[in-house]
């Protein structure tokens, strides 16, 4: 039997094909699925790794087993999975691994409208009936009972049509475009969304391949994202987007190759969104930017502050009403989108922004990028909880410091803050700070590393 705890992560099952989960397992959670979210019809989608079409196949045929019809819509980006959930109001399962690996897969699954499935909204009880069905087998049907259809349909063009209602680019000037899809999703639905608008696409690892030939389909880790800086310097590109495998995220470089970092994103995001919807909230992960609630407040909308992860994003939002939320790991999420993340649409926002006016994207972004930041560190630790412990003993009680913990630890100053969280899935420390200054931002990281590692 497999080890359901090393592959049924927080927001996703995750986990090496065919190692750890195969194509009977799949089956099993397509039929979990169906039975948790007593649903009578899914929508499956998957991304172009190997092992994802049988997989996928088998999901939908464990979900058919239960009665569900499935609507099965091939290759596709996550966030064209969460369109499908959106515009069907089904349930949806989308087969990816994301920037993992090409031996890994997974399933990011949602409720009908993209609504997200996690530990205490599903996935805890589908991984139970699973577990359970691993042992015994399924339950025996009733004789009469249904077997739902499995039918075909692409939703590539109206996912396109649909994010070009949300943000119009006819009227900008024309733009030089590099894109790197990293041979993931942004290969396939990059040159549908871009098709008549006045940008010249220049297009790097568009070839769809799950063995990832050229680089990790990760652009959070710089070094996937040399080959694309370079293109940018080399001809004169305007701006440059990188996507991640399954293509919900996006990372953007300016006409330097400089990286764009992800907060300053979502303020020039926030402010487009809060222009077209004045007084509205915003939602930001408690790793953002400083610069990410200024903005919010100076376009007169409301800043709330929440935990990292989709589902806590997802969850604040419809709770709120927010119209934009986003995370510095570069997943942006809109109220137009059913709450779900989608690295494109922030794409589209940013290039209607740059296309609007005449200046550069360095000087654009200026404004939104206002702190000096140290990037994800991770520090290997097998004593995680021992080691934050030791850091807020460090810090606890500082003239001018606060503590709070609600996602991992974060310590505040007047001209500091860091956050020092565990990942999920590895013994790892992840550490974030941002100052006012590069010096401040060096004193505390280092201060904070040599209590992690010491």
């Amino acid at each position: 039997m497999a080890d359901l705890s090393e592959i049924v992560k927080a927001y996703d099952v995750r986990g090496v094909v065919p190692d750890q989960w195969d194509e009977p397992l799949a089956e099993l959670f397509g039929a979990a699925f169906v039975r948790v979210t007593e649903a009578s019809a899914i929508v499956v989608g998957h991304d172009m790794r190997p092992s994802s079409p049988g997989l996928s196949r088998a999901f939908g045929g464990g979900a058919a087993q239960q009665g569900a019809d499935v609507t099965e819509i091939g290759l596709c980006s996550t966030d064209q999975l969460y369109f499908a959930s959106g515009q069907l109001d089904l349930p949806g399962a989308m087969f990816t691994a994301s920037h993992n690996p090409a031996r890994y897969n997974g399933i990011k699954m949602c409720r009908a409208g993209a609504a997200p499935v996690g530990q205490d909204s599903g996935l805890a009880d589908v991984r139970a009936l699973v577990e359970r069905w691993s042992e015994s087998g399924l339950p025996a049907r009733e004789p009469d009972a249904h077997t739902g259809t499995i039918t075909r349909h692409d939703v590539l063009s109206d996912y396109a049509m649909h994010l070009r209602t949300l943000v119009d680019l006819t009227g900008i000037r024309p733009l030089k475009v590099v894109v790197d899809a990293g041979n993931g999703m942004g290969g396939h639905t990059v040159p549908t969304v871009f098709e008549g608008l006045p940008l010249e696409l220049d297009p790097m690892y568009f070839e769809l391949d799950g063995t990832f030939p050229n680089h990790e389909a990760n652009p959070l880790d710089p070094k996937n994202i040399v080959d694309l800086q370079l293109r940018v310097r080399e001809t004169g590109a305007d701006i440059g987007l990188a996507f991640d495998g399954d293509a919900d995220r996006c990372f953007v470089v300016d006409e330097k190759g400089d990286p764009v970092p992800p907060s300053a994103i979502t303020a020039l995001v926030a402010a487009r969104e809060l222009a077209k919807s004045p007084g509205s909230t915003v939602i930001h992960n408690l790793i953002t930017s400083w610069s990410v609630p200024e903005v919010v407040r100076e376009n007169g909308g409301t800043p709330v502050r929440t935990r990292v992860g989709h589902s806590f994003i997802k969850t604040e939002m419809a709770r709120t009403g927010a119209i934009f939320g986003g995370e510095h790991s570069a997943h942006y999420y809109f109220r137009d989108f059913w709450n779900a993340d989608t690295g494109m649409l922030a794409a589209l926002h940013v290039l209607a922004a740059l296309g609007e006016q005449q200046g550069p994207l360095s000087g654009l972004v200026q404004q939104y990028n206002r702190y000096a930041a140290s990037g994800e560190i991770n520090s290997t630790v097998e004593d995680q909880t021992g080691r934050a412990a030791a850091v807020k003993d460090a810090y606890q009680g500082r003239d001018g410091v606060e503590i709070d913990e609600l996602d991992g630890l974060t310590v505040t100053a007047a001209d500091w803050w860091f956050n020092l969280r565990a990942s999920n899935t590895e013994p790892l420390l992840r550490l974030n700070v941002e100052a006012r200054d590069a010096g401040t931002v060096s004193t505390v990281r280092d201060e904070v590393l040599a209590i992690v590692r010491g």
